[in-house]
């Protein structure tokens, strides 16, 4: 609605100054009244009212009023209006329009000229026609395409900015999204083998009014190991998530060779076995294979039946968990939230290797393989 206002206002301004110009005398006369070049202006003034809504319809009265001009005058003033209607219809009409106007235009300018000069019968007469005529087509048509490039040019740089601004928020999601992912594998690992060790080794002081003192304290020695150590690994996951650098490994680095240390801890009696030579693995599969093996025994502890088997093998290109325990007809009944498996294989997934779970000799297995090759991602 501005653009129109102001297009009504410079179109009044632009006939107010050809007037100004045919009262100068600034124009050819011929035998035809010279009020009758008010009327070519003013039509070359009514286009340039809808030169942005309409840019095809001023360039039709454009050419109206320019031959109308050139037949009773010419003038000035209706000459200089053309020019805007002409890169009004390049600049804001069709594409088609604006490619059109610039094959045409240098041609008319040349046939216009080569006339000129045929009708004079002087080259010199031919050149000056044909630069006017150039001033008048072709000049206002390559401004109007030079303009339309650069602004389609804006236009796609501004689209572009837009789609890798939504992209980048849409990869900031992302991130957010596998950090949370991240974070609650970290907590369940956390807190689901201690607190689970806890639960059932207090639930088993209290079924056993007949326990003897030693094994009280020993039961309740565990389950003060288990508290301090769960607390101690929160405290570092929380400090770590405050800092302002993270590392993606320190959170919970463990290490497999902890792995005598994480059985005798968890509660469970539970045999373990170490095939081949221990040695440095590569940090996510250290502690990937570290929390398998964790929440391995954890579900043992909870559903089921003591001893488990815990075998390790330190292959040349992988490294294997087994954790191999019965199932009773008894079983515990502590809550969970189903997660075990899935952060288990997730993380063997991770690091590009297997995992495998299910029911095994009249008991639950574990099997879990994982590349340890330099460029494991």
């Amino acid at each position: 609605m501005a653009s129109a206002k102001q297009d009504i206002w410079i179109a009044g301004g632009l006939f107010v100054g050809g007037l100004v110009l045919l009262a100068a005398g600034v124009y050819i006369p011929r035998a035809t009244s010279p009020n009758l070049l008010i009327v070519p202006l003013a039509i070359s003034c009514a286009g340039i009212v809808f030169r942005r809504r309409a840019p095809i319809l001023t360039l039709i009265l454009g050419l109206i009023a320019l031959t109308g001009d050139l037949l009773l005058g010419p003038t000035l003033g209706t000459v200089l209006i053309f020019t805007d209607n002409i890169y009004a219809a390049a600049l804001y009409g069709p594409a088609r329009l604006s490619r059109a106007l610039l094959r045409i235009t240098p041609v008319v300018t040349l046939f216009v000229g080569a006339i000129a000069g045929y009708v004079a019968g002087d080259w010199r007469a031919s050149a000056i026609i044909g630069v006017q005529a150039a001033l008048i087509g072709p000049t206002p048509v390559i401004t109007a395409v030079i303009v339309r490039q650069h602004r389609d040019q804006a236009e796609a740089e501004r689209t572009r900015a837009e789609q890798i601004a939504r992209l980048a928020e849409l990869d900031r999601r992302t991130a957010i999204t596998v950090e949370r992912t991240r974070m609650a594998r970290e907590l369940h690992d956390l807190v689901a083998n201690h607190f689970s060790a806890i639960a059932i080794q207090s639930a088993g002081v209290l079924a056993r009014p007949d326990l003897e003192p030693r094994t009280v304290r020993a039961i309740l020695e565990s389950i003060r190991e288990n508290s301090v150590q769960g607390m101690a690994e929160m405290r570092t996951m929380i400090g770590l998530l405050r800092a302002e650098a993270q590392d993606e490994d320190v959170p919970t680095r463990r290490r497999l060779a902890d792995a005598g240390e994480l059985v005798e801890r968890s509660g469970l009696p539970a045999t373990l076995t170490v095939n081949g030579s221990p040695r440095e693995l590569p940090a996510a599969v250290d502690l990937a294979a570290y929390r398998i093996l964790q929440e391995s025994l954890t579900n043992a502890l909870k559903h089921g039946t003591a001893p488990a088997d815990v075998t390790i093998d330190y292959g040349t290109n992988a490294i294997k968990l087994t954790i191999d325990n019965p199932l009773g007809d008894q079983r515990q009944s502590l809550p969970g939230a189903g997660a075990g498996l899935v952060g288990m294989r997730e993380r063997a997934t991770l690091v590009g290797g297997t995992f495998e779970a299910g029911a095994h000799q009249n008991g639950w297995r574990v099997h879990a393989e994982l590349p340890i090759q330099e460029e494991t991602p």
